[in-house]
């Protein structure tokens, strides 16, 4: 198989799992809520199936990403910023007031 997104529709005779039933159950399987019968026949899919893999580690990190980016920032302190900078911050307002 060739690595194509979305993977081409094939079909594994092992599991009876093609590549698009892999894909409709794969937030699941990355959250870890596919039962244990679903996980192995997933995996076993995965063995067989270089496209899939791919796919899989490109959406993993599609989905890592899309976490960090909607995660709230930390929030800012005073104590967190350089002294230096607060010093800088200061000295400008003074100066505008």
């Amino acid at each position: 198989m060739n690595d194509q997104y979305p993977p081409p529709i094939c079909f594994d005779p092992l599991t009876g799992l093609t590549c698009k039933d892999v894909l409709n159950v794969l937030m699941a399987y990355i959250d870890g809520e596919l039962p244990a019968d679903q996980v192995a026949a997933f995996e076993e899919h995965l063995a067989l199936c270089s496209s899939c893999v791919n796919y899989l580690a490109s959406y993993r990190k599609s989905v890592r990403l899309a976490r960090i980016a909607m995660a709230e920032p930390p929030a800012l302190t005073l104590d967190a910023m350089p002294n230096d900078l607060l010093r800088a911050i200061l000295n400008a307002s003074r100066r505008v007031a």
